[in-house]
């Protein structure tokens, strides 16, 4: 009976010699491995006091962002949480009632959006799938707990201030074809 894969291997019944019964080889050949990383540059940061460099697409906390006139930008069209494969955002849509044109961009807002932290696996795919621009993740750390409730973000955590000068830049986060879209002013989503 032939084999089925051409993979099969031929198995060696090779002796071992003295020094290889007496291990002596693989001992020192250990301890040559040890006292090299002995005498090498430590890698361990001491963290309080020196930060780890993040990379410019580092994805960490989420920011809903604001427009120039400080207006929120979420619509609460719910392409984020579709988009979500952890399924972490929940978002409850409102209209807009008059006098509100200054908080809100558009005639319908989110009312309530809330992202478990404990779900999220930081994809991205929520800030693809934003039509407005709205939502995005920072460089940011989502800071440490020990109870569940905290992980849990609304939206006095996810919107940015309303302060120009408090604003968080997520210029590197945006492609060049982005920016180059939202200076394009003849399309109304840029108005």
């Amino acid at each position: 009976m032939e084999p089925l894969t051409q993979r099969s291997k031929t198995v060696s019944d090779k002796k071992m010699t003295f020094a290889e019964k007496l291990y002596l080889p693989a001992i020192l050949g250990g301890m040559r491995i040890t006292f090299g990383h002995l005498f090498k540059k430590k890698t361990t940061i001491q963290f309080p006091e020196a930060k780890r460099p993040f990379a410019g697409v580092y994805r960490g906390r989420h920011v809903l962002k604001r427009d120039e006139a400080g207006r929120e930008r979420c619509t609460a069209c719910g392409l984020c949480a579709v988009a979500c494969p952890a399924e972490a955002i929940t978002m409850v849509a409102a209209e807009r009632k008059p006098g509100e044109e200054g908080l809100y961009r558009e005639e319908k807002y989110a009312a309530v959006y809330e992202i478990n932290m404990l779900r999220c696996i930081f994809c991205g795919d929520c800030e693809e799938a934003c039509p407005k621009e709205a939502i995005f993740l920072t460089d940011r750390l989502v800071a440490s707990e020990y109870q569940r409730k905290p992980f849990i973000y609304g939206k006095e955590l996810l919107v940015e201030p309303a302060d120009p000068e408090k604003r968080i830049d997520v210029s590197e986060r945006q492609t060049p074809e982005v920016l180059a879209f939202k200076k394009d002013r003849q399309h109304k989503h840029n108005n």
